[in-house]
């Protein structure tokens, strides 16, 4: 999975539409292998990241689960905690 996308389901507040299309954006750059598209395919780049971000909204207001939401500021601290612990040791 590419790093740069991250989990949008189960937050309190709800993941905002820039969430769903940076997420998207960041898929369809990863399958291209383009982060910018040529003007010959920059029409089908950002359909699909529309589409993409489209299906990914309908995905997250669909799904349901059992656990209580998560709160972005304590999941963004265990990134960084988690981030210090795996730099540390690779120096």
């Amino acid at each position: 999975m590419c790093r740069n996308i991250r989990p949008l389901n189960n937050f309190e507040p709800p993941a905002t539409s820039d969430e769903v299309r940076a997420a998207a954006l960041q898929y369809v750059r990863k399958v291209s292998g383009a982060t910018k598209p040529s003007k010959a395919n920059e029409e089908v780049f950002n359909r699909a990241v529309e589409e993409i971000a489209h299906i990914t909204a309908h995905l997250l207001e669909d799904l349901v689960t059992p656990a209580p939401p998560k709160d972005r500021e304590t999941e963004a601290e265990k990134a960084k905690a988690r981030s210090a612990k795996r730099f540390a040791n690779a120096s």
